[in-house]
């Protein structure tokens, strides 16, 4: 299994009620019903006060390498990941479980 997690830092003048992040995250909103090797799909903003907290963050699991490959080339997949890259840096790690 394939753990996959993704932090998001939002950019510098960007809020979390900004449109360009509410629809960024409607934009996970069901995927898991869409992408098919999704074992686990959970998503939303931190609520931290703290200084190095992230603003928003997912994780989610893939039976293997190839389920991860699937996800990551899947349209929906893509065209939410360019609205995240257009307001935020990432910072991703996927591991084994």
């Amino acid at each position: 299994m394939i753990r996959h997690l993704v932090l998001f830092k939002l950019n510098e003048g960007i809020a979390k009620d900004d449109p360009r992040v509410l629809a960024a995250h409607e934009a996970f909103v069901g995927l898991d019903r869409k992408v098919p090797e999704l074992l686990e799909w959970q998503h939303g903003f931190n609520f931290s006060p703290r200084d190095i907290a992230h603003d928003y963050a997912l994780s989610s699991l893939f039976a293997d390498e190839a389920g991860l490959e699937a996800y990551a080339t899947h349209p929906d997949h893509v065209a939410a990941g360019a609205l995240w890259r257009a307001i935020s840096t990432l910072s991703v790690v996927d591991f084994v479980v």
